[in-house]
């Protein structure tokens, strides 16, 4: 469905459209993958962070976890205390100086990776109906997007 006709309206401008379809197949999207989540336990950002730890392959500081995050969160601390509560990360202070801390990915949380790679290869949550060309596209305009943009944060 149209997205002009999904919210109803008429828009001013192809550049408008383009903006307000933008957010809302963004929040769509994030729906489907918060209801996907809620089955884990997890929120989206706290996923991010086990998928930020799992990449790095050793720990890392909490700033650096802070910025690799798809959606910049201003309680990320807050986060990884969830995700330590339920032994899915861990900290590690720095031996040289105690006011660094690291976090690192437990087996635990490796496990329940694994579990959510396979449900999501199952599930069609990450299946956009594009072909991989159109993806490109896609990914290399909204890239075009945060570079128009880039300029003014």
């Amino acid at each position: 469905m149209k997205i002009e006709d999904v919210i109803q309206t008429n828009f001013k401008s192809s550049q408008q459209k383009a903006i307000v379809n933008l957010r809302y197949t963004s929040n769509f999207l994030g729906n489907i993958q918060n209801n996907f989540m809620a089955q884990y336990d997890l929120t989206m950002p706290q996923f991010n962070i086990l998928r930020i730890l799992r990449g790095a392959k050793s720990a890392l500081n909490v700033n650096s976890v802070k910025d690799r995050m798809v959606e910049k969160s201003p309680n990320t601390t807050r986060l990884m205390d969830k995700l330590i509560e339920k032994g899915l990360i861990e900290r590690v202070r720095c031996n040289e100086d105690r006011r660094v801390v690291y976090v690192e990915i437990t087996k635990k949380g490796l496990q329940l990776l694994v579990e959510i790679d396979i449900k999501l290869d199952a599930n069609s949550i990450m299946d956009l109906n594009l072909t991989d060309q159109e993806s490109e596209i896609l990914s290399d305009l909204l890239d075009k997007v945060r570079a128009s943009f880039s300029k003014e944060i």
